[in-house]
């Protein structure tokens, strides 16, 4: 399909990545032609659509036939007025809305996955990679959810990739998505199947919602078990013109969609966002009349946490700048993050802003370049709030660790703090950049890769991975004495780190807090703990607005005490003692 579509520069466009047609058995308007469907897209303002049929590309193939028919006729002088006018009406749409094919594939457990495309990639191509996710030769034209046992997702994600798609899991948190609650499938393969280094974004039924308990709020990064921040946008997963007015989920053409900024309105432009680390330049589509959605406001919310941070000032004096770049270090070390200078966390304080902002950036990137190594790429931004200029540092996770600040000043980042590494968590920075480079060797032969990645899922217990321990916060283990001094180890339950010989007199606040309250607790006879089962709690308090708990675990042999556990970190029976009931996927 040749597509003339006019490019437009860098600009919001708004975008319908879940379009079906009558080629899916499902779509409730069987005699509606891909014509209407276009010219609905028009009426409802879409820039942007994909053709997304279940298990099929014979809805994209008729409307190629039909065009190219058409434009035979006219070479040969014989079209009829009719025909005319349709090819001049989808010439028309064409130069309006990019159109761009793909397919919903059914995976594994029935889950649903949004394969898209340049509109250059030819039909044939297409049903090639339908065959090599196992859709059965004679279901390929049939449209139909229901196609037997297929490919694992995994799998389908990277061979999806490979061929040049935008992996999208489909309404991962709703019916057949990969993320939807009440399906107990396991929660390591439920982390493999929301983090995959192949899929680019997850669609999700939620996104105009606010709040903690919402789907992309829980993929921010922030969850232990779930570092990666996935992108999450919505769509309409029409199956008819426009919605059903007696069942208020039937959604019609752009009836859900997602508002992307691009640099042209193409396909490349798109991969581009999904592949950055720059999460504004998705957001949910709204109306002129709805309030207009600011990233900035949105990220105040938030607060500070392990991907995230404020400084209302960038002066070298008073350390200000200093503090940027061991953020910088910190997040480059850990799970990358994004900084906002000019404004603090607190959404109803004015924010400063920074004056003189090209001399600031620049000073912002030679500093960057100068002192922290080795070299991280990062992007700063400048953007407007309440009438101030901020500017934003989006800062990647390094493939090269550890960094440093000044040749020698190892930062990482643990929740809402930047803290200078210690030995052992130095050696587990070299380890990962050492397993980093053995990962970016390439198998001879990529379905070994796969194969391996699906072995690895399946093989794995499920149930015996869902540990007891809370998932923030350290464990405090048993020490040891050597001249007079107490040495205990300390486990990071975010990561499983274990750092060594960590004394009352260690620079981690977080160290030497739980160390004084141990030490406190084991010289009382009978300290004040409030038992649920073998679950305790020692005690709740807030640091910046976040609860945060001390708690206990009682085993045969002893107790189990963990400290700093913040509210991410709180699952299964910690639920019941803490009276934390945020729901979690």
């Amino acid at each position: 399909m040749t597509i003339n579509n006019t490019l437009h520069g860098p600009s919001w466009y708004c975008v319908d990545l879940h379009i079906h047609t009558p080629a899916s058995t499902d779509f409730q308007q069987p005699n509606v032609t891909m014509l209407e469907i276009l010219q609905r897209a028009e009426t409802r303002g879409l820039e942007v659509i994909a053709i997304t049929d279940h298990n099929t590309v014979s809805g994209i193939r008729k409307m190629n036939d039909q065009i190219n028919q058409l434009k035979l006729l006219r070479e040969l002088n014989r079209l009829l007025p009719e025909e005319k006018s349709i090819l001049e009406e989808y010439e028309r749409l064409f130069k309006k809305i990019l159109v761009l094919p793909g397919f919903e594939f059914t995976a594994t457990f029935g889950f649903h996955i949004l394969a898209i495309f340049p509109p250059n990639k030819s039909v044939r191509e297409l049903e090639h990679l339908l065959l090599s996710l196992k859709i059965a030769p004679e279901l390929i034209d049939e449209g139909s959810q229901t196609v037997g046992a297929t490919c694992d997702v995994l799998a389908a994600y990277k061979l999806i990739n490979d061929a040049g798609g935008i992996v999208i899991a489909a309404h991962a948190n709703s019916s057949n998505g990969v993320a939807m609650r009440g399906f107990n499938f396991g929660g390591q393969t439920k982390i493999a199947y929301t983090q995959d280094n192949n899929l680019h974004a997850l669609e999700v039924t939620d996104l105009e919602l606010q709040g903690n308990r919402t789907t992309s709020s829980f993929f921010n990064g922030t969850k232990p078990q779930y570092p990666r921040k996935m992108h999450c946008i919505q769509g309409s997963d029409s199956h008819r013109l426009s919605s059903d007015l007696s069942r208020r989920k039937v959604l019609g053409v752009g009836d859900r969609t997602t508002d992307i900024f691009l640099k042209e309105k193409d396909f490349s432009s798109i991969l581009d966002v999904f592949n950055g680390n720059d999460f504004s330049k998705t957001k949910p589509h709204r109306s002129t009349s709805e309030p207009s959605y600011n990233f900035l406001l949105s990220a105040q919310n938030e607060g500070s946490n392990i991907i995230q941070d404020f400084h209302e000032l960038m002066t070298i004096r008073g350390g200000k700048l200093y503090a940027i770049l061991a953020d910088i270090c910190s997040f480059s070390n850990t799970n990358g993050g994004t900084l906002f200078i000019g404004i603090s966390t607190d959404s109803l304080k004015e924010p400063v802003g920074i004056l003189e902002v090209e001399k600031n950036v620049a000073l912002l990137e030679k500093s960057i370049s100068d002192r922290i190594s080795p070299p991280i790429i990062c992007k700063i931004d400048t953007h407007d709030l309440h009438g101030k200029k901020i500017l934003r540092i989006l800062v990647p996770r390094g493939d090269d660790p550890p960094y440093a600040l000044d040749d020698y000043k190892i930062y990482i980042r643990e929740e809402t703090e930047t803290n200078l590494a210690v030995r052992d968590e130095i050696v587990n920075l070299v380890i990962r950049g050492k397993d980093f480079h053995k990962q970016s060797i390439t198998p001879e032969n990529p379905e070994l890769l796969i194969n391996k990645q699906v072995e690895t899922v399946d093989s794995l217990d499920d149930t015996a991975q869902e540990l007891l321990e809370p998932k923030t916060g350290i464990e405090l283990l048993l020490a040891e004495e050597r001249n007079g001094i107490r040495y205990f180890t300390v486990r990071d339950l975010r990561n499983g780190n274990i750092v060594k010989n960590v004394t009352q007199t260690s620079a981690r606040r977080l160290w030497q807090y739980a160390i004084k309250r141990y030490n406190e607790l084991i010289i009382q006879k009978k300290p004040r703990i409030i038992w649920s089962g073998n679950f305790g709690l020692l005690r709740k308090y807030k640091i910046q607005n976040y609860d945060v708990f001390d708690l206990v675990y009682k085993e045969e042999n002893g107790l189990r005490y963990f400290f700093g556990v913040t509210s991410i970190g709180i699952h299964g029976q910690w639920k019941l003692i803490t009276g934390d009931n945020e729901d979690s996927l």
